[in-house]
């Protein structure tokens, strides 16, 4: 099996060739960790997993390096605004450090739910402050940082391939641009790398500069260097950052080192609600809990995730994911059916498997083929030991496929009861409307809602539906 992989930077599917085989370097942009894990998030990081397990089951040893953003990452990833702990700390009534281990604690805790991997490296920002400071000293001795009032900038006009890897229109970006983010900036791109201008942020360390803190993009270069090397093989995130926050990664790294980053980058795609994307400043985002308030598990979102490529959009709705738990559901019972591994894996079947994965990794043709093997009659001795060997990759934990089918049962069973109860609620509230108690009625109305449901007034009288 040879992998072939869609690389942002090339704009095309490459064949994956790592610098130093058998080990592969792969470094993926952590959280900022200053509030819930959404779905969406969980989606990129559902994503690179697969890669991560594609290359081990291909026998590369990935050395997985994430790093956790607690300081740094402005309310803007232009720079502007406050910092997210800060703004995540006086919400909360605590400190940055406290908010950032908790939400750290949280995000890993999702991610086990979702049968993520976790990676061989977990690196902080705050505990790599010399490491960045280093870097920046190094940017400043080639020449490619100045200093404003805000503190020491990067010059992007050094760097002539800037506008590169994300093919960005810098000219047009101008002439359209609403904001100026500091007017003295030589280019309204060029980005902090140490902030010195903000003495009252709580977070705050000595430099050659001043007292200050990190600039965020400056975060994942030291961290991603310090532990793969200045060349590594793969950096993978969402798109959201390919205009920003991986093109200004590439430019302070290349300028620093004089070689090539990242040989690949991998990107996952939105996951939309509503055609929009899901996001916290949307405020339209679902977390894990409220899927499991409806009666949804964990592996049945990592299912939808896997029904589409990484590569595209996918739109998030309630029917979809309740479609994605039924065919898994149906599966599972299937396989909890099928005799204890002991005869050799299904060769055919393996090799449609491999032949899917390596086609940039489509899941969807994968998971099809993984549906195909439980209906295999005439070898039923080989039908587990095929599946537990695609698992590997999908990562639906089928090992386990009884547990997860115990656990499914137990989450529809108290998610029944609270539709139950959410629907004795509307049919009080409706009594309180014919009473005209209207304050009473709209109490019940945000009880409901508090519940994870809407009511819908209609002309056949009221309807209750998932929030």
């Amino acid at each position: 099996m040879k992998l072939r992989i869609f690389n942002t930077a090339a704009n095309r599917v490459e064949d994956f060739v790592p610098i130093n085989p058998p080990q592969v370097g792969l470094y993926t942009c952590g959280m900022t960790v200053y509030y819930l894990t959404h779905i969406g998030n969980l989606r990129a990081y559902t994503s690179s997993d697969i890669l991560r397990r594609t290359l081990e089951y291909l026998g590369y040893e990935v050395r997985h390096v994430m790093n956790v953003t607690d300081v740094g990452h402005m309310t803007s990833d232009e720079d502007e605004g406050e910092d997210k702990l800060e703004v995540g700390a006086r919400r909360e009534g605590k400190t940055p450090l406290e908010i950032a281990r908790h939400y750290e604690e949280y995000f890993f805790r999702e991610c086990k739910r979702m049968n993520i991997l976790k990676p061989t490296v977990v690196c902080r920002a705050t505990e790599h402050i010399g490491d960045m400071i280093l870097l920046i000293r190094r940017l400043e001795e080639r020449g490619y940082t100045y200093r404003t009032s805000v503190g020491v900038i990067f010059d992007t006009q050094k760097f002539p391939d800037y506008a590169k890897f994300a093919r960005l229109d810098l000219e047009g970006q101008q002439a359209g641009r609403r904001v100026e983010v500091d007017p003295q900036r030589k280019a309204p791109w060029d980005f902090a790398l140490w902030v010195t201008n903000q003495p009252k942020h709580i977070m705050q360390w000595d430099s050659p500069w001043g007292l200050g803190f990190p600039g965020w993009h400056i975060e994942c270069s030291a961290m991603s260097m310090k532990y793969l090397g200045e060349e590594f093989d793969i950096h993978t995130g969402g798109e959201d950052h390919i205009k920003i926050h991986h093109s200004n990664e590439i430019a302070q790294s290349e300028a620093a080192t004089g070689k090539k980053f990242a040989r690949y980058w991998f990107h996952t795609h939105f996951m939309n609600i509503g055609n929009q994307k899901m996001s916290k400043s949307l405020n339209n985002l679902f977390t894990l809990d409220d899927l499991a308030e409806r009666g949804f598990h964990p592996l049945s979102l990592r299912w939808f995730f896997l029904g589409s490529s990484y590569r595209k959009p996918i739109n998030f709705t309630w029917d979809a994911l309740a479609g994605c738990q039924t065919t898994m559901v149906r599966f599972l019972e299937k396989v909890v059916e099928l005799p204890e591994p002991f005869g050799p894996p299904l060769p055919d079947a393996i090799a449609a498997f491999e032949d899917a994965m390596s086609d940039d990794l489509n899941t969807a043709k994968a998971l099809a083929v993984l549906l195909e093997t439980t209906s295999v009659k005439d070898q039923p001795a080989s039908v587990q030991p095929t599946i537990r060997i695609m698992d590997r990759i999908l990562g639906l934990d089928l090992a386990r496929s009884r547990k997860t089918l115990e656990e499914l049962s137990a989450l529809r069973k108290r998610s029944a009861g609270d539709e139950r109860q959410a629907a004795e609620l509307m049919l009080r509230r409706q009594e309180m409307r014919k009473q005209k108690n209207y304050a009473e009625a709209d109490r019940l109305r945000d009880q409901v809602l508090a519940m994870g449901y809407v009511i819908e007034d209609t002309p056949q009288g009221p309807r209750l539906k998932p929030k």
